[in-house]
């Protein structure tokens, strides 16, 4: 495993042969709260990440043991004048952005809380694995904000628009059994295991063709929202993209030879 940090709060790990990347939030002294440098290094993280070839799959975890990420930093936004505040939305968007922007499968971590910007952070990963300890939330309205980190559009899309309203009204947290009951999350294990389920998950995500699992989610994500002819549509381009490959050469052979597939990622 090889390890690479960004600023001082953002660490990367690779694991194996490199094809799972787990991107660590590392601020425990603030339980992960995002301030500016570590959205900052979250969004370079992801640049990066987004950019590696080698990288199918993208675990977010935090190496705090009773948070994943309590959300924004509201210290040092209480210390922001209003010109301030606007020179600083763009880096914070951009790690959100740079979260839900990554071009292959991404699996959150999630164990104690979420909440806020915390919980966009999951949001924007495709598959959100948590632990019996999981309290998760958008409460920003209880403190004279809204969700401005993708989850007034995230939400809705996993759990529909009067679910969604509800809970970002409401400003409540959710604990991890209903969570996962109301489609919050999407696997629950035992206590202090999310980490080690989310990397097995990406293991197995990560086994697959580079070129497919690309393709995959550029449909998944380009679709939502479409009618199904348009979906349709962008499906066939996505298939068009892979089905000439030498990914889709080498998963056709491997399967006929009984082995396991060397895939050229391209």
């Amino acid at each position: 495993m090889s390890e690479e940090r960004f600023g001082e709060f953002v660490l990367v790990r690779r694991h194996g042969d490199g094809h799972v990347a787990e991107l660590a939030l590392d601020r425990p002294k603030a339980m992960n709260a995002v301030s500016t440098e570590m959205a900052r290094s979250v969004g370079a993280a992801c640049a990066a990440l987004g950019g590696d070839r080698d990288v199918r799959v993208v675990v977010l975890t935090s190496t705090h043991e009773r948070a994943f990420c309590v959300g924004a930093d509201l210290k040092e936004r209480n210390s922001l004048s209003d010109a301030e505040l606007v020179r600083q939305r763009p880096v914070a968007r951009g790690a959100y952005t740079g979260v839900l922007e990554l071009p292959v499968p991404t699996v959150a971590a999630v164990h104690g809380f979420a909440l806020g910007g915390g919980f966009e952070l999951a949001l924007a990963c495709d598959v959100i694995v948590a632990d019996r300890t999981a309290v998760v939330g958008l409460p920003e309205v209880s403190v004279g904000v809204i969700p401005g980190g993708g989850g007034t559009q995230l939400l809705p899309r996993r759990v529909g628009a009067a679910r969604a309203a509800e809970l970002i009204f409401s400003a409540r947290r959710v604990e991890a059994a209903e969570a996962r009951e109301l489609g919050l999350v999407d696997v629950l294990v035992e206590e202090g295991r999310d980490r080690e389920e989310a990397l097995a998950l990406g293991e197995r995500i990560g086994a697959n063709s580079p070129v497919g699992l690309r393709a995959a989610k550029r449909a998944l994500r380009l679709g939502q929202g479409l009618d199904l002819r348009a979906g349709l549509e962008v499906e066939d381009a996505a298939w068009r993209a892979v089905a000439f490959s030498g990914d889709r050469a080498e998963g056709v052979a491997a399967f006929n030879e009984k082995r396991k597939p060397q895939w050229p990622g391209e």
